[in-house]
C-alpha cells in the first residue's frame, strides 16, 4: 500500500465516534498527512456546515464532499454544487407525510428546513444540520438551491421508509439508505462515489493512490472508486461486501488507526 494521495472518509459510523467525536489523534495524524501532501476529505450525507464545523482552522486546506455528493468544495472553493429536480418535491413530502413517524428535512444551500415541533427532534438534527430553519409548509417554495430531502424514522429507514420512497425512483431520482434511520432522495448520479470521481480528477489524484472508509449503503460508490476501500467493523452487511478490507470500529477510531498503521509502514 504504497503512494496514497487522497483519503476519503465518511463520517457518522466511521471517522466520528457514536457520540459524534473526533480522536484527540487526529491533529497529530493530519499533520503527518499534511507533511507527506496527502489529502484528508470528510464525505458525508451532512450539509457542509455539519462537517466543517469539525476542523476548525485547517477548513480552508481540506476538500469537503457533503450533500451524499451534492456539494463539493475543496480550499474553500466550490467545485460543485447540484440543484434537485424540486417539481418533485411537493409529491414526496406528500407522500412522507403518509409515513407513520417519518419526519423530513429538506436541506439546502443556506440552510436545511423543517415542519416539525418536536424540540427532541430539532435538537437531534441540530447536531447533523448546523444552519437549520423551522418553515410552516415544506410544500410551498424555498428561497434556496435544494440539494436533497432527507427522511428520519426512529425504527429503521431500510424497513419503514425505503419500501414507500422507492417509487420516486421513477422520476430518475436517488432514493439511497443512507444510515440507520436515515433516507435521502437527491438527483439522479448523485453520490460520494461520483463526487469523489470528480475530485480525483481535478487533482490529478488516481483509484491506486485513494484510499477510502465507509459503513452505509450511501458510501458504496465511494468504496468502488479506492483500490484501499475499507468498511467498518461496524458497517451494514453490504458495505462490507463492496469493500476489499475492514477497519476496526468507529468507536475505536478505526479511521485513524488505518492511517496511522499506513503512516507507519510507508
Amino acid at each position: 500500500m504504497k503512494d496514497i494521495k487522497l483519503i476519503v472518509t465518511d463520517m457518522d459510523g466511521t471517522f466520528l465516534n457514536s457520540k459524534h467525536e473526533v480522536s484527540p489523534e487526529f491533529p497529530e495524524i493530519y499533520e503527518e498527512l499534511k507533511r507527506r501532501n496527502i489529502l484528508f476529505v470528510p464525505a458525508s450525507g451532512r450539509q457542509m456546515l455539519g462537517i466543517t464545523k469539525y476542523f476548525g482552522d485547517i477548513e480552508n486546506e481540506m476538500a469537503f464532499i457533503a450533500e451524499n455528493g451534492g456539494y463539493m468544495i475543496y480550499k474553500n472553493e466550490e467545485l460543485f454544487a447540484d440543484k434537485l429536480q424540486e417539481k418533485y418535491v411537493e409529491e414526496i413530502i406528500c407522500t412522507i407525510r403518509e409515513i407513520s413517524g417519518a419526519t423530513v428535512v429538506i436541506s439546502g444551500k443556506k440552510c436545511a428546513y423543517y415542519e416539525s415541533e418536536n424540540q427532541e427532534f430539532i435538537d437531534y438534527i441540530s447536531q447533523f444540520y448546523t444552519g437549520n430553519q423551522q418553515v410552516n409548509d415544506l410544500t410551498e417554495a424555498l428561497n434556496d438551491s435544494i440539494f436533497k430531502i432527507a427522511i428520519y424514522h426512529p425504527e429503521g429507514s431500510e424497513e419503514h421508509l425505503y419500501p414507500v420512497l422507492k417509487q420516486f425512483q421513477k422520476y430518475d431520482l436517488e432514493v439511497v439508505v443512507s444510515g440507520k434511520n436515515w433516507l435521502d432522495i437527491m438527483n439522479k448520479n448523485i453520490n460520494k462515489g461520483n463526487a469523489l470521481a470528480k475530485l480525483q480528477t481535478t487533482l490529478n489524484i488516481s483509484p491506486q493512490q485513494t484510499m477510502v472508509f465507509g459503513d452505509y449503503m450511501n458510501d458504496i460508490e465511494m468504496l468502488q472508486k479506492a483500490e484501499y476501500s475499507f468498511a467498518m467493523e461496524n458497517a451494514h452487511p453490504t458495505v462490507k461486501e463492496a469493500a476489499k478490507f475492514e477497519a476496526c470500529s468507529n468507536n475505536n477510531f478505526g479511521v485513524l488507526k488505518t492511517i496511522k498503521n499506513y503512516l507507519t509502514i510507508n
